[in-house]
């Protein structure tokens, strides 16, 4: 398997009875994320929301079932092989590197950069909003910042799933709104396959066509957003939603 797949059409992506454990606690995952849409994984804590999100990555290996994407299955597979992004909550930037060198990464681990590299490093530099910022170092940086910054390299990857694990959950409401903007209109103009874990049911109203809703380590509902904001919603979600709004 390799991660050479166009971003641009999106990519259908399935796990197929996919579980995993750790210790006594196990884990079982049977969805389907609709290609070129954001779907945004929501459920309790420790419900399986990040590990979901590792074995799409590859940063876990699923003890049975599948991880398909667009029909391969890439179960097995490396990260690196996988036509997957990913930006984390602590963003995972590099100390000692400038902006434009952290996001180059996402293009050549050893920052072996063509001439095209570096226009497309550009680009989503412009795209984030961090034009003039190139030589600064991410202590000089804000945190909402630093999070563009990691969505810029997400982007220069140029793979068509994009996974986003709570990367602006320590952030001010307006800011946070502010990403989630920049995310919906990245995602609309690039047509990534984006899962969007985020405990929090405003930011999935804000950007999400689509909801998996997990609890207790297995999939408990998914559907359109638009349903599971409606009176008729899933019931465990419209538990989970009046507790997060404190109901």
């Amino acid at each position: 398997m390799t991660a050479d797949m166009p971003a641009r059409q999106g990519a259908s992506l399935r796990l197929d009875k996919t579980t995993f454990s750790y210790g006594q606690t196990r884990l079982a995952f049977d969805a389907e994320f609709p290609a070129g849409e954001i779907t945004a994984v929501m459920g309790p804590s420790g419900s399986g929301k990040s590990t979901l999100l590792n074995l799409v990555a590859g940063f876990e290996i699923p003890l049975s079932g599948h991880v398909l994407i667009n029909g391969l299955d890439f179960s097995a597979a490396s990260p690196s092989e996988r036509p997957v992004s990913m930006v984390f909550q602590e963003n995972n930037l590099f100390a000692h590197l400038d902006v434009f060198r952290n996001v180059g990464l996402g293009i050549s681990p050893s920052l072996a950069l063509t001439a095209a590299d570096r226009m497309a490093i550009a680009d989503a530099l412009a795209r984030t909003g961090l034009t003039g910022k190139e030589k600064r170092l991410p202590r000089e940086l804000s945190g909402g910042e630093r999070q563009r910054v990691a969505l810029a390299r997400a982007l220069v990857r140029d793979r068509p799933v994009l996974l986003l694990d709570e990367p602006f959950a320590s952030l001010g409401p307006a800011l946070r709104e502010d990403m989630l903007d920049l995310v919906a209109a990245v995602q609309a103009e690039r047509k990534m396959t984006t899962l969007f874990v985020t405990h929090q049911p405003e930011d999935a109203r804000r950007v999400a066509a689509h909801v998996v809703f997990l609890e207790n380590g297995t999939v408990a509902a998914t559907g359109r957003a638009h349903d599971f904001f409606s009176a008729n919603g899933p019931a465990a979600f419209r538990r989970y939603a009046g507790a997060m709004n404190g109901e």
